[in-house]
């Protein structure tokens, strides 16, 4: 059973919850690692440096749109993309992310949260949201 008085607000708090980390993640690499300490990692790992802009860009946008609720679920679905390419890195390292290198079930937990919340929809305070097509009528107005 959901609380249509208060789920919306349960929303609100998963968005800011949600939009903090992703920008926590852009800021790390910005500010810690640096983005062309990001670049290099990225080319150890794999993928092509010059993902590191763009993916430094999307998560700390991606962040902001999140938290202020402009079009937040669909932003949040289509982030998850760059946390399922964190989280193949992290896979060999195990399920723990304080293990070595980090393990990946926190990455898996942000892909699953911004999957639930394209689910659930913006939340309260949402400045600019749009219902899927393909889903029926929201729970709560």
């Amino acid at each position: 059973m959901i609380d249509v008085n208060t789920a919306p607000y349960g929303v609100f708090l998963l968005r800011l919850s949600l939009g903090a980390m992703w920008m926590s993640h852009a800021l790390l690499k910005l500010f810690v690692f640096t983005v062309p300490g990001f670049a290099g990692y990225l080319g150890s790992v794999g993928f092509p440096s010059a993902l590191a802009w763009p993916i430094v860009l999307a998560e700390l946008t991606g962040g902001i749109l999140i938290i202020a609720g402009v079009y937040a679920r669909h932003v949040a679905l289509l982030l998850i993309p760059l946390m399922a390419g964190a989280m193949s890195v992290h896979i060999p390292n195990g399920w723990v992310f304080s293990s070595a290198n980090g393990g990946w079930e926190y990455p898996a937990f942000l892909i699953a949260t911004s999957f639930v919340l394209w689910l659930v929809g913006d939340g309260a305070f949402a400045l600019r949201s749009r219902p899927l097509l393909f889903v029926g009528r929201p729970v709560a107005a």
